[in-house]
């Protein structure tokens, strides 16, 4: 009973001081670009970033495919945006939290354009690092109203 109380107090707490859950890692640009290195991305694991450009939090993913290629989206959807629920994942897919459609991490891309889709983040490898341009980014805000 003790130990019931002491979560129920840490809980309390938590709630108390602003946890939101915010799973979202903060990354600051450097220059004109964000660079995530990736070691920090893990094989079919999205990992989540958000961003603030000129006032505007963006929030993305990034995963690796299956067949290694890096796959980036703003974490919106591109009907969906508006309710600002974004996206989970639930093994090899993606979850609009909004509509509940699926989408395989491997079809993510500049063809996934349009419609229900997680809307496609261009980016690049330099290296061992994930380059994502300021000025995509800055393209996204308008999904993050």
């Amino acid at each position: 009973m003790k130990q019931l109380r002491i979560l129920v107090t840490l809980l309390i707490a938590g709630l108390l001081t602003g946890c939101s859950g915010d799973s979202h890692k903060q990354l600051e640009p450097q220059g004109t670009v964000v660079k995530i290195p990736l070691d920090q991305l893990q094989p079919m694991q999205a990992s989540f970033f958000k961003l603030t450009v000129d006032g505007n939090e963006i929030r993305f993913f990034a995963v690796k495919g299956n067949d290694g290629q890096i796959r980036t989206a703003l974490d919106a959807c591109d009907v969906c945006y508006k309710e600002r629920k974004g996206y989970q994942q639930q093994g090899e897919v993606m979850l609009c939290r909004n509509c509940n459609l699926t989408f395989p991490i491997d079809r993510i891309g500049p063809s996934s354009l349009g419609g229900c889709n997680p809307h496609f983040l261009a980016s690049h490898r330099e290296g061992d690092t994930l380059v994502i341009a300021v000025d995509e980014l800055r393209k996204g805000a308008r999904f993050f109203p």
